[in-house]
């Protein structure tokens, strides 16, 4: 794997003695890490907005009403003017990231004119803002047991309830994350 992408499509799960409230029991899908840094969209946090007050917002035009009552999440602290969808790999739009063979974040309108048609992806998120870190920030972070960081899997990306996502995650590693200090150390 290239070091360079080495934590690209991880989830990145908050420890639970996480101090930054932005961040406190989420889950962070990085879908870009390169030597400059890294993105993420936490995909645990739902917003009291549904999508179809920002297709009002945004002037998009549909009829999808089971995409207008879906969910936004709050995706990280940066930029929360700015929106981010991930989606199955089923379609590809005009600005698509693939994060892995199965998920894509694509930061043009064109998804969610499709979206509000009914004819976008099969499985989304819909979030503003999103996380961010410079270059060899998160590594540090990660050292300093600020988060576990397991493979994302499509299903705890898009089909879990977002309550269940945080232990759902670290109980891929085998770990059961209400049982942790919230205190960290090195041995």
């Amino acid at each position: 794997m290239d070091a360079t992408n080495m934590l690209t499509n991880q989830l990145l799960i908050a420890m639970p003695g996480m101090a930054d409230p932005n961040f406190s029991s989420t889950v962070t899908l990085i879908c870009e890490h390169n030597t400059d840094g890294a993105l993420g969209i936490v995909i645990n946090r739902p917003l009291t907005l549904k999508l179809g007050s920002l297709f009002e917002q945004l002037n998009v035009d549909g009829s999808n009403s089971s995409a207008a009552n879906g969910p936004v999440l709050m995706g990280g602290p940066i930029g929360p003017e700015r929106g981010f969808v991930l989606h199955d790999s089923t379609h590809s739009y005009e600005n698509s990231l693939a994060v892995s063979n199965s998920i894509n974040l694509t930061l043009s309108r064109d998804v969610l004119d499709a979206m509000a048609a009914g004819e976008g992806p099969k499985k989304s998120l819909v979030a503003l803002g999103y996380a961010g870190w410079e270059a060899g920030q998160l590594e540090g972070e990660i050292l300093a047991n600020s988060w576990l960081n397991v493979t994302a899997t499509p299903d705890i990306v898009f089909d879990l309830p977002f309550s269940d996502r945080w232990k759902a995650a670290a109980k891929i590693l085998g770990v059961d994350i209400s049982r942790l200090a919230p205190d960290a150390g090195h041995a």
